[in-house]
């Protein structure tokens, strides 16, 4: 016995979103269009640089491949995240900011080069952001998400003053919060090797779902 196709399954609704989004052309994040973006919803980034951790990633990304997102997030309407209903997810500028952010913390990091990053991005209805993020990262397990966790963070340590650095910054250190925590336990070494074995298909510890996601706060990033 064959189920019949359900259009609206969540988990067909997360693919519709995700196809959409692969639709889109890819942008450099430098670009002055990214400041032009209005709107909320859900991107992905891309890297195409020279950091020798993520060559197995880079290499689906070259020649105009961009196979292999990063990085996928969400960037909810003012108001989301306190409850509110029927926000118009067209309008503001939650994706805009929250591209800023990240390219913020990618400048501070001289491991990084601003000009190897590009991303794709799509307008959603409010409703459907989060399914669309989670289906994104159930599909590309990007290594910013489920691994090398920390750039989603907008302040790294705030209000845990018991954290130690991310993933992320201890990679890619610069950012002026992280340089207050403390190192994490797992040394550079062992990230970088966690990363080789992951890459090569072997058993890494991930980050769970509900810690993959963006948080999605789209506060505004002054340039």
């Amino acid at each position: 016995m064959v189920d019949p196709y359900n259009p609206l399954d969540k988990t067909n609704l997360g693919r519709s979103i995700a196809e959409a989004l692969l639709g889109v052309p890819v942008t450099p994040l430098t670009t002055e269009e990214t400041g032009k973006l209005v709107g909320a919803g859900v991107y992905a980034i891309y890297y195409t640089g020279g950091f020798k951790p993520y060559g197995p990633l880079v290499s689906k990304n070259l020649n105009g491949a961009f196979e292999q997102p990063i990085y996928v997030g969400k960037a909810v309407p003012a108001g989301g995240r306190k409850g509110g209903m029927l926000l118009d997810a067209s309008k503001g500028g939650a994706i805009k900011n929250r591209l800023r952010i990240h390219m913020r913390s990618i400048r501070a990091s001289p491991t990084l080069d601003p000009d190897d990053f590009w991303f794709r991005s799509i307008v959603v209805d409010d409703v459907w952001i989060p399914l669309g993020e989670a289906m994104m990262i159930q599909l590309f397990q990007p290594i910013w998400n489920v691994l090398i966790d920390g750039i989603g963070n907008n302040t790294p340590g705030k209000g845990r003053l018991d954290q130690k650095k991310s993933f992320w910054d201890m990679l890619h250190p610069g950012r002026k919060s992280a340089a207050k925590l403390p190192d994490n336990l797992i040394t550079v070494p062992e990230i970088e090797q966690r990363l080789a074995d992951y890459f090569a298909g072997k058993a890494v510890p991930l980050a769970d779902p509900d810690e993959a996601v963006d948080e999605g706060d789209s506060e505004e990033v002054e340039e």
